[in-house]
Order: structure tokens, then sequence, then C-alpha cells
């Protein structure tokens, strides 16, 4: 199974930064209102940037460094 991080830009201009095996339902489950949390209060969302992982353990670490980032660099992340 292929595991992938991605960052969403959501309708207010945050990004959302998450790991998923299908990248095509989570973002659907995203805009329907039925992905995080977060994202229910902030549509709609767009895919902005997505990166494979070798597995989910590796996709997790991933997400948490990028989680990290500030938001500044978190667009020049999706801009590169």
């Amino acid at each position: 199974m292929t595991w992938h991080v991605y960052i969403l830009r959501c309708g207010d201009g945050s990004f959302y930064t998450g790991v998923t095996s299908d990248p095509e339902r989570r973002l659907l489950k995203h805009n329907k209102g039925e992905g995080g949390k977060y994202t229910r209060s902030h549509l709609p969302v767009r895919l902005v940037w997505i990166e494979e992982a070798s597995n989910r353990a590796a996709a997790q670490s991933r997400e948490a460094n990028i989680k990290r980032l500030t938001h500044i660099q978190k667009f020049a992340l999706v801009c590169s």
C-alpha cells in the first residue's frame, strides 16, 4: 500500500496537513465535511501539495515535520 502526505489549502487561506492511502477519496471526504475536524469549519479545501511515502510511519513522520513549519514555510513548500 502506498501512503501519501498532503497539504490542503483551506477556504480561509490556512493549510491543513494529513496522511492517506487514497488521496482522491480523502479530498472528497474533506470537502463533504467528513474529513478532519479542522477542515469542517474551513471549507472549501483544495489539494495543493502531495508527496509519496514508503509506508505509513514515514508518512506520519513527514506530516509531523510539516506541521512544525510556519505558514510562510508551508507556502514555500507548496510553491516549490
